[in-house]
């Protein structure tokens, strides 16, 4: 299935074309029928591996050969919903008797597959996902509430593990530097936020029906992504939505993100942060994108610095330290700033207009709060001197 060319073509307008195409608009709702019920037995068998392997747990004598079947009912459940969109959903979609969802799931699809030839483990896991929120979706549209219960603890255990296999092979390209062909590393970060997103509002949502309880430490962080939602978001609305999904990612991902990744994922929002701090020509819309990157900072230092065990560099380590307990005996925000601003201009060794930019936007900070001195350049011409300016000559061949 996986070779087969996915191309829609354009319907042709001859006699015979438009003959074939009316018979296929007519036999299309009984190939539909008969696949949909194909995926309902694949379904049901499914749920009842599913459930008999989660009832024999522990017991060494039977849990072997009920994950296996488990496993086995897995990869026919999803053969089928395959076959549905090779044999029902692609037909409609070519003979233009589709449904927007079924476009869009198409489209979908296409973009699924792509990735086979550049990237094949993270195709490997978006099928599996795609097919699974497929199926999922068209339970849920059907109003088949008994299926949904049900079907539902298998759906989000799944997707989970396809979500924490997917933002691991993240992780491990970020550790490596790996630079693929067709995938900067721009569009790496892009990807690992998109998921974070994606989770939190497909599978995290409906955890937290199931379980609040469980999830207490990153509610507050649920409720402030609400405000995402509504409207377009510029740069810096972004940005501050990363910093709340990558807080997040401590908690659900600590191991399928571990410290490594995140902390460049962290570095990355701070670089581009930076960037736009400087660019914004807008004082009051500059004086906000400075809060932003107050925030990712912070973040930075109480989320992940503060829980690193390990350090590359001695004295890095030393150098956060002393940055940290000057930060916490502050008094009040002015000192905290002062100690993050200092902070700031030891990290920024890079050179470049943007980095100048930068320190310079730091060091007015810091005069403004008395905690840097500012002297004038002086240039004083002292009288009945004269200053002669050596120029050297290549002497004629």
């Amino acid at each position: 299935m996986e070779e087969r060319s996915l191309k829609v073509l354009a319907n042709d307008t001859t006699f015979i074309n438009k003959i074939s195409n009316t018979l296929t608009k007519l036999l299309i709702p009984t190939k539909v029928g008969l696949n949909g019920m194909l995926i309902s037995i694949k379904r049901n068998a499914l749920l009842k591996a599913y459930e008999t392997y989660q009832a024999v747990k522990g017991d060494n004598n039977k849990e072997e050969n009920a994950l296996n079947r488990y496993e086995e009912s897995y990869t026919l459940y999803l053969e089928s919903i395959d076959k549905y969109i090779m044999d029902s959903v692609y037909k409609k979609v070519k003979s233009g008797s589709s449904s927007t969802f079924e476009q869009n799931a198409l489209s979908n699809y296409y973009n699924v597959v792509h990735l086979k030839d550049r990237e094949y483990m993270e195709y490997k896991y978006r099928k599996q996902k795609f097919l699974l929120d497929l199926d999922y979706n068209s339970i849920v549209n059907a109003g088949k509430e008994k299926l949904i219960k049900r079907y539902e603890k298998l759906y989000i255990e799944k997707s989970d593990g396809l979500y924490k296999s997917i933002l691991k092979n993240y992780s491990v390209k970020l550790a490596d530097g790996i630079k693929e062909k067709n995938l900067n590393q721009n569009e790496l970060y892009k990807n690992i936020f998109s998921t974070l997103e994606e989770y939190v509002k497909n599978i995290l949502s409906l955890k937290l029906e199931k379980d609040a309880k469980e999830f207490e430490k990153i509610q507050a962080d649920c409720d402030e992504l609400d405000r995402f939602d509504i409207g377009k978001l510029d740069e810096q609305d972004k940005l501050e939505k990363n910093i709340i999904l990558l807080g997040m990612s401590r908690t659900l991902f600590t191991h399928s993100l571990p410290l490594v990744a995140a902390e460049q994922c962290y570095r990355k929002l701070l670089q581009d942060a930076r960037s736009l701090m400087v660019t914004t020509k807008q004082e009051k819309k500059q004086e906000e994108v400075y809060k932003t990157v107050l925030n990712i900072i912070q973040n930075y230092n109480e989320k992940l610095l503060a829980t690193k065990v390990y350090w590359e560099k001695p004295e890095e380590r030393e150098a956060y330290k002393k940055f940290w307990n000057e930060y916490e005996k502050a008094e009040n925000d002015e000192q905290k700033e002062i100690a993050v601003l200092k902070r700031e201009l030891h990290d920024i060794t890079e050179n470049g207009p943007k980095a100048k930019q930068i320190r310079q936007y730091y060091k007015n900070k810091l005069v403004k709060f008395g905690a840097m001195k500012q002297y004038k350049n002086r240039c004083k011409t002292i009288a009945d001197v004269k200053y002669i300016k050596k120029v050297e000559v290549e002497d004629e061949a």
